[in-house]
């Protein structure tokens, strides 16, 4: 828990917003909801900290432009995770490149929701532990075939397994295997988890 810092929910689904709500504050969380990216962005000048969670999907300004307005503005320090639906993987993947620092595919439990908070406010404090990191990815990295490789990039620019398999000319079946391979080797227990290491290392 952190309790001198808020969560801001964006999100125009009102059940999405009630829901994390509950969810955060039964952690110990302070919580803010807001229904779009406006309507954050109209208070957003004032915050010194705190978490943005934000549909990459919305009405008005979707995740990305907000994003995009915060770095504008030079809002920089506040981490921004994005929430996607499994068709949205894509545009998930260019907010990362934008600056997101994780994204979790819907539905995600409470654990994950709250592993990611904990992990993006650590990641903004200890720079040591950010680098130990991005090296820690590179030697994964290195253990990977050049077919796995390929694939790697294709998951990261947000391609499904058949569009990789196009690409490639293979399988989706053997693509499926070089993924289950990747996903060993970059100790990445989920798609988001793996996107998010990869970024953090070119970054």
């Amino acid at each position: 828990m952190t309790p001198d810092w808020t969560v801001h929910i964006v999100d125009d689904d009102a059940a999405i917003r009630d829901s994390l709500t509950f969810m955060l504050e039964s952690s110990g969380h302070r919580v803010r909801a807001h229904p779009s990216a406006e309507h954050f962005l109209d208070q957003a000048d004032a915050l010194e900290h705190g978490w943005i969670v934000t549909d990459v999907r919305m009405p008005g300004k979707s995740g990305l432009e907000l994003l995009r307005t915060l770095k504008a503005r030079g809002m920089t320090a506040l981490p921004v995770i994005v929430m996607t639906g499994h068709g949205d993987v894509p545009l998930a993947v260019e907010a990362m490149k934008a600056g997101a620092v994780d994204f979790l595919e819907k539905p995600f439990d409470e654990s994950r929701l709250l592993a990611a908070l904990q992990w993006s406010r650590e990641s903004l404090a200890l720079g040591d532990e950010r680098a130990a990191e991005k090296l820690e990815t590179a030697r994964r990295i290195a253990t990977l075939s050049g077919r796995e490789m390929d694939v790697l990039e294709g998951l990261v620019a947000g391609h499904a397994n058949k569009a990789i398999a196009f690409d490639l000319g293979i399988s989706a079946r053997t693509v499926e295997i070089y993924r289950a391979n990747v996903m060993t080797k970059m100790k990445a227990a989920s798609l988001s988890e793996l996107v998010r290491m990869v970024i953090v290392s070119r970054s």
